[in-house]
């Protein structure tokens, strides 16, 4: 599977490359077109002074956070509830928590003229709707170290540490194919998207 995965992230990386020529190459044979070259002036500009804020997307910050999630999941030990005393307690306190935290949510946003409403009393579009993937992956974060601590799984604070890094471990090919398929999206967009509208 690595080895395909390797294949692939190469391929976007050619595909990049090449995006570069054909944009020059049609820039320079087609010049009123409206083809914005990658290697002109304006588009190595383009491409430096804006690659972070191309990148820096809630897309970006939804992986991390799900990542997170999914590594204290796998690692709290929740999915390999044997029924224990303890297990059975951090099961118990775990469900407390979260209907606690589904009231919060509910509060904020079921009740008339609720924070996280729209300014018209909407729920789709919202900040709710906005912050839904982080409102999910905040509190799988949070069960699932509660969950941990009390159950045993996760005894000091290094291990949560090591919980959340572990899902971030498990992303990285994720991240690197989002890095990759972002840019060679945007840049396309850049140099050939006005030619295509």
């Amino acid at each position: 599977m690595k080895r395909w995965l390797a294949h692939i992230a190469m391929l976007l990386l050619v595909g990049q490359l090449l995006l570069l020529l054909v944009s020059w190459l049609l820039s320079a044979v087609f010049p009123v077109s409206g083809i914005h070259s990658l290697l002109s002036g304006e588009g190595l500009r383009w491409f430096f002074g804006s690659f972070a804020d191309m990148l820096a997307t809630p897309v970006l910050v939804w992986i991390l956070l799900l990542s997170m999630g999914y590594g204290m999941l796998r690692r709290c030990g929740a999915l390999s509830y044997r029924g224990s005393f303890r297990e059975r307690r951090a099961r118990a306190m775990t469900l407390l928590l979260l209907v606690m935290y589904v009231g919060v949510i509910l509060l904020l946003t079921v009740a008339p003229h609720a924070i996280l409403l729209s300014a018209t009393g909407q729920l789709w579009p919202s900040p709710f709707s906005r912050a839904l993937v982080p409102i999910i992956a905040f509190a799988t974060i949070t069960l699932c170290a509660f969950y941990g601590i009390i159950a045993g799984y996760l005894d000091t604070l290094s291990d949560v540490y090591d919980a959340a890094l572990y899902g971030i471990r498990l992303a990285a090919p994720i991240l690197l194919f989002y890095l990759l398929l972002t840019q060679l999206y945007l840049s396309f967009w850049y140099s050939l998207g006005q030619v295509l509208i």
